[in-house]
C-alpha cells in the first residue's frame, strides 16, 4: 500500500494518510479553496441524491446552459466531463496528435495523455533563473511540425501566468502554424482580474483553442470530479463526447455545479483570502531560507534547505512533492494557500525541522 501511495502523481491523497496514520492530515498538497464546499453546493448535491435512481444527463443539458449564460457563450460550445482530466485525455483522443508541445515544468496529465496516445512530447523549458516565468522561447517552440500544444494559466506548479500580451501572441503563434491550442485555466478564478488572463475572448476566432475550467479548485469540489470545456468547434467537441464513456457527470454533480455558478460571495471571500495569505506564506517560507517562486495562484512553489516531506508528515501535515515535475528536483515543494490559522501552523512546524536538521 504505501509502495502504490508513493507512485501516485498527484497531492491530495488523504486517503492513503487516513488508512496508514488513521487520522486526516492537514492537507497542503491539494490546492483548493480553504474555504470548504459553499454550503449552496453542499445543499444542492445532497438533495439531488434524491434523484440518483434515474440515469444522469449524458448530454448536460441544464449544466450546459447555465455555463453558457455564465461565460457568455452559445451552449452548444460547451462540453461538460468528470473533472479536467477528463476532458484533457478526451481531447488528446479527439485530436490525435503527432507531435505536441507543453512547457516544463507543467501539470503532468497533458504528457499522460500524449504518451498514452503514442505522441511525440516536446518540451519549452521554464528557467529556475527567471522564476520560471514564459517567455520569447515559448514562442519560438511553436513550430508547423507541432500538432498540438498546452498551456496552464496559471501554471501549475508555478503559479506564474502568460501575460495578456504574451498569451494573445502565442494563440496567434498556434493559430498561423495549424496547432490545436488547449489552455487550462482551473486555477483562473483565484487570480484578482482572471478576464484578461483568460483565452476565452479568442474562441470566437480561434476554433483551433479550448478553453478548459472546473470547479474543482475554486470552489472546494475535488470529490465531485466536474469541469468543462469551451471551443468554437462543435464538431471537435462531439469528437471528444464521443472519447469516453456517456455518463461521466453524477446528478449530484451537475446539480452541485448549477449551484456553484451561484456562489458569487463564496469566490469573492476566497479571492480575498487568498490575496491576503498568499504574500504573508512567501514572506513566511523566505524567512525560512527558502527558495519562494513569486506565484500569482491558490498556491507557492519553493525549494527548501532540508528535506521537509517525511518529517512533517509524522507531523499530520502533508505538501505536495514537486520532484516528479519535469525541471525541478529534490526538495522541491508546492504548498497550497490555506486560512490564518493553517498557514502559521505549516511554518511553525517547518521552523522545528529546519533548526533541527541544521543543529
Amino acid at each position: 500500500m504505501k509502495e502504490q501511495t508513493k507512485s501516485l502523481p498527484h497531492g491530495g491523497d488523504w486517503a492513503g494518510f487516513a488508512t496508514e496514520c488513521g487520522a486526516l492530515p492537514l492537507d497542503f498538497s491539494a490546492s483548493v479553496s480553504p474555504l470548504g464546499l459553499p454550503e449552496g453546493v453542499r445543499t444542492a448535491a445532497a438533495q439531488a441524491l434524491g434523484k440518483a435512481d434515474r440515469y444522469p444527463d449524458p448530454l448536460c443539458r441544464t449544466l450546459r446552459r447555465a455555463i453558457a449564460a455564465e461565460e457568455g457563450v452559445a451552449e452548444e460550445m460547451v462540453l461538460c466531463g468528470c473533472g479536467a482530466a477528463d476532458l484533457i485525455w478526451r481531447a488528446v483522443g479527439a485530436r490525435r496528435p503527432q507531435r505536441a508541445l507543453v512547457p516544463a515544468p507543467t501539470f503532468s496529465e497533458y504528457e499522460s495523455a500524449l504518451r498514452a496516445a503514442h505522441c511525440a512530447v516536446a518540451h519549452s523549458a521554464l528557467r529556475r533563473e527567471t522564476g520560471f516565468a514564459a517567455g520569447e522561447a515559448l514562442l519560438d517552440a511553436l513550430t508547423p511540425e507541432v500538432d498540438m500544444a498546452f498551456f496552464c494559466q496559471p501554471n501549475n506548479p508555478t503559479g506564474r501566468t502568460l501575460s495578456p500580451a504574451l498569451l494573445e501572441a502565442v494563440l496567434a503563434r498556434c493559430a498561423r502554424a495549424g496547432i490545436f491550442a488547449v489552455v487550462d485555466e482551473c486555477f483562473l478564478g483565484f487570480l484578482d482580474d482572471p478576464t484578461a488572463h483568460s483565452a476565452k475572448r479568442f474562441l470566437a476566432v480561434q476554433p483551433g483553442l479550448l478553453v478548459l475550467k472546473a470547479f474543482t479548485k475554486l470552489h472546494a469540489m475535488a470529490g465531485l470530479r466536474l469541469g468543462y470545456a469551451l471551443c468554437a468547434d462543435r464538431a471537435f467537441l462531439e469528437q471528444m463526447r464521443r472519447c469516453g464513456p456517456p455518463w461521466t457527470v453524477s446528478v449530484p454533480a451537475e446539480a452541485a455545479g448549477i449551484a456553484a455558478l451561484r456562489e458569487r460571495d463564496y469566490v469573492a471571500q476566497v479571492r480575498a483570502l487568498i490575496r491576503a495569505e498568499r504574500p504573508r506564506l512567501a514572506a513566511g517560507l523566505a524567512a525560512l531560507g527558502c527558495e519562494v517562486i513569486p506565484g500569482e495562484a491558490n498556491f507557492l512553489l519553493f525549494r527548501a534547505p532540508v528535506p521537509l516531506l517525511e518529517p512533517l508528515r509524522k507531523q499530520g501535515i502533508l505538501l505536495r512533492n514537486c520532484a516528479n515535475f519535469r525541471g525541478l528536483g529534490a526538495r522541491w515543494y508546492r504548498v497550497a494557500v490555506r486560512r490564518p490559522e493553517e498557514n502559521r501552523c505549516l511554518l511553525a512546524a517547518m521552523k522545528s525541522i529546519i533548526e533541527e536538521a541544521k543543529a
